[in-house]
């Protein structure tokens, strides 16, 4: 006998209905574990009966493999995937940061002298007060900046003057003196090497000249 085909809606016979919950219940177990066996594979299965009975299967253990579901969902799941109430909050705080710039923008447009058409006489007196101060800074800032490069100068200065000191020492303080003072220092007869040369003019002939020349002795 052809068996017909089962519809798919709910059994309203009450009888009939727990016949086949029991049956396709087993039946679903024993699919299971022959799936876990067969295929090695970690299966657990949870079944509640109209009446709120529990029926369950579990390959290995029913909480390990419950954490590793949960586990796979969440890494499954899209990182930061928006809601609605995280739209909605992102668009508020958007809204609210373009209101800080355009007043960022709006002051700094004052600060550099534009749009003040519309300022109250109040307002660019406390412009020129913050203008003031921001310049009072700067210049604070500048005096220490060339105070610092000046202390920098002097210690490369003092460094050099070491540096010849030392190489003065070893090249020789003589080396080191000016030119004048070093002639000053030559000796007497170094200074006039010519000092005994004759100087006297004769006119006449040579053989005239040599028998007036004085004896030296």
């Amino acid at each position: 006998m052809v068996r017909g085909k089962t519809q798919m809606r709910r059994i309203e016979n009450a009888t009939s209905r727990q016949v086949t919950f029991s049956k396709r219940r087993n039946g679903l177990l024993k699919k299971a574990f022959e799936l876990s066996v067969l295929c090695d594979a970690e299966v657990a299965l949870i079944i509640f009966s109209p009446r709120g009975k529990l029926y369950e299967f579990a390959s290995s253990s029913m909480q390990a493999t419950i954490d590793r579901y949960q586990r796979h969902i969440k890494d499954m799941q899209p990182i930061n995937k928006p809601t609605e109430q995280n739209m909605q909050q992102l668009k508020h705080e958007a809204a609210n940061m373009m209101k800080k710039i355009e007043l960022l923008e709006f002051s700094k447009r004052k600060l550099l002298g534009q749009n003040l058409g519309s300022c109250t006489l109040e307002e660019l007196q406390q412009l020129e007060q913050q203008l003031e101060r921001s310049v009072s800074i700067i210049r604070a800032r500048k005096n220490q900046v060339f105070k610092e490069q000046i202390e920098l100068l002097k210690e490369k200065e003092r460094a050099l003057l070491g540096e010849n000191a030392r190489l003065s020492e070893k090249c020789g303080s003589d080396q080191w003196f000016p030119r004048n003072e070093r002639r000053e220092r030559l000796p007497d007869d170094e200074s006039n090497p010519v000092s005994d040369v004759e100087t006297e003019l004769f006119i006449g002939l040579p053989e005239t000249r040599t028998k007036r020349l004085p004896v030296r002795n």
